[in-house]
């Protein structure tokens, strides 16, 4: 057995990233490190992670097709050497990456004789696709080969109903995970009450992110998910309703100011951890933002603070401040 020799740090917690690969346009690879952790926190972090990991990321997928005079999926058609029940499962093998918020419309307008691969597919400019050599049909015949697309951003896994729909359009089973597997590992070392541990991670994605970025999205997820325990203000609030029960003593001047300063610097830290892409803006104003070097909506707020600059700020229109003002209104009410 080969054992790997791994510099980690001792003292303060730190990750890495260790192996990184891709071993085609659909299968990138990466394994990464978290150290020092103390006995348990390991495995708690593991199947937290790996569990945001495989089922809270967000994927892009066509999730249904639309085409005129073809009675059922089985169907077969003339000049197509593929039944629709086979285009539909080419369909499905596509990979996607976007900066969708819900759904948007694609549509395949080809000509044959020849072959259809996803290159073909007519997209907005905010979608992507990761491979364009993946196979959809092969025309036999100079017809005309259109169809519709319906593509739609989710996560999880979406089972597409067995009845056909009256306009003509077929759904297609969804699988919008962006991460095929992830495992972990524990290696412990040390004696006694100096036992420690470092977590091993590995993550296999199919393309749409890197292992990289599918382990910021799923570390942020999972933040966002516990910021409403944080929230003092609300516990403060429980505690003043509940006054009748038993007395306060006033608090001191400089406790209250210290906690003042812990509120702000929460409300900050939460902030931080909500970026841009998870708020409903349009495309074109989360690309002008993202230009611009803003990720989050802490770095909007400081932003907005200083509204020359956000003026500035190429290929914003004057309208386009009443949706990003809306955004923090929405968010700064909530905490």
């Amino acid at each position: 057995m080969v054992r790997e020799k791994i510099t980690v740090s001792t003292r303060t917690l730190q990750w890495k990233c260790i192996e990184s690969r891709i071993d085609s346009k659909r299968l990138y690879y990466g394994r990464f490190i978290l150290s020092p952790l103390m006995k348990g926190q390991a495995d708690t972090i593991g199947i937290s992670i790996r569990r945001a990991l495989l089922g809270e990321i967000e994927g892009t997928c066509i999730t249904r097709v639309k085409s005129e005079n073809v009675p059922h999926q089985y169907s077969n058609i003339a000049g197509i050497q593929e039944s629709v029940h086979e285009i539909l499962i080419n369909l499905k093998k596509i990979v996607l990456r976007s900066h969708l918020y819900g759904t948007c419309d694609a549509s395949i307008c080809v000509k044959g004789p020849g072959y259809v691969t996803a290159q073909d597919i007519v997209l907005p400019p905010y979608v992507e696709i990761v491979d364009n050599t993946q196979h959809i049909a092969s025309l036999t015949e100079p017809i005309d080969f259109f169809i519709g697309l319906q593509i739609e951003k989710n996560r999880g896994y979406l089972i597409k109903t067995t009845q056909n729909f009256q306009d003509g359009s077929y759904p297609i089973d969804a699988v919008f995970m962006p991460v095929r597997n992830a495992n972990h590992n524990i290696h412990s070392y040390g004696n006694g009450n100096e036992k420690q541990e470092i977590l091993f991670l590995e993550i296999w994605t199919n393309g749409s992110l890197t292992p990289k970025e599918a382990l910021h999205e799923a570390s942020r997820t999972l933040i966002n998910l516990f910021i409403p325990f944080l929230d003092m203000e609300e516990e403060n609030s429980r505690l003043e309703n509940n006054q009748h029960m038993f007395p306060l003593s006033p608090l001191p001047f400089t406790f209250r100011d210290k906690l003042a300063k812990l509120i702000k610097k929460k409300k900050e830290i939460a902030l931080k951890s909500i970026f841009i892409d998870q708020s409903e803006l349009p495309p074109r104003i989360y690309n002008c933002l993202k230009r611009s070097n803003i990720y989050t909506l802490f770095d909007l707020l400081i932003l907005n603070n200083n509204q020359e600059d956000l003026m500035k700020m190429e290929h914003l229109r004057i309208e386009d401040v009443k949706p990003i003002l809306a955004i923090l209104e929405k968010h700064l009410a909530i905490f």
